[in-house]
């Protein structure tokens, strides 16, 4: 589990590429402090496994699904990504409950300065943005940040200074892919109340006010 508060960023020293899958090489210095083989590093918002660790590189692989959902496989030799170890237990929860397991990406449309902060809006389909409500929380390319605006087809976040120096969210340009991942509770929300209903997946049914207040919520 990871709390979108990212430790820093690093970038990828290589590459190598499988028919459909991807081991990628991973370069960092501060989670290098105590990174095992083993164990979960978020990478651009994804939790991928230390497969293998030489100084200050660890390896990872990704797998065809992941490559699918994700933006990992746009990367390329010196992309940079935002990096986080795994929450530790007795570590602050500073963000929100982030799982690294994406649930799809979004497109960047816009970037605007207001004084001190920068306003970022993304596009993303609508099995994403159902699960968005504006103050809630949503992870960036690993980053928990609070959703400050919704609209048809978009939403919006503002970064503020220290966000934007830590994280390589606002290096992006117009038209650059981004991960996404929304808040865990809504989707298990959703999946709880249409199980039966005919859903296959999870995420894949729909909640009504009928069906709220059949269920008491309402």
């Amino acid at each position: 589990m990871f709390t979108g508060i990212v430790e820093e960023t690093g970038s990828i020293a290589s590459i190598e590429r499988g028919t459909s899958s991807a081991k990628l090489y991973i370069k960092g210095d501060k989670i290098f402090s105590d990174l095992a083989l083993g164990d979960s590093v978020a990478v651009n918002g994804v939790c991928l496994t230390a497969a293998s660790i030489e100084g200050n590189v660890f390896a990872a692989d990704v797998m065809p699904e992941t490559l699918r959902r994700s933006n990992l496989g746009t990367l390329t030799v010196g992309s940079e990504v935002n990096l986080e170890r795994a929450m530790s237990a007795n570590g602050r929860f500073g963000g929100h409950i982030v799982s690294g397991h994406i649930d799809g990406t979004g497109t960047i449309t816009d970037m605007k300065r207001e004084d001190n902060a920068v306003w970022v809006t993304i596009h993303a389909a609508d099995s994403i943005l159902k699960f968005i409500i504006e103050k809630g929380s949503i992870a960036i390319d690993g980053i928990s940040l609070t959703v400050a605006g919704l609209g048809d087809g978009f939403f919006k976040v503002s970064i503020i200074p220290h966000t934007g120096e830590e994280t390589i969210l606002l290096r992006k340009h117009r038209g650059d892919v981004v991960n996404l991942e929304n808040d865990v509770i809504g989707k298990y929300v959703e999946r709880l109340l249409s199980f039966g209903q005919g859903s296959g997946s999870s995420g894949s049914g729909s909640v009504s006010m009928e069906l709220l207040a059949e269920n008491g919520f309402i």
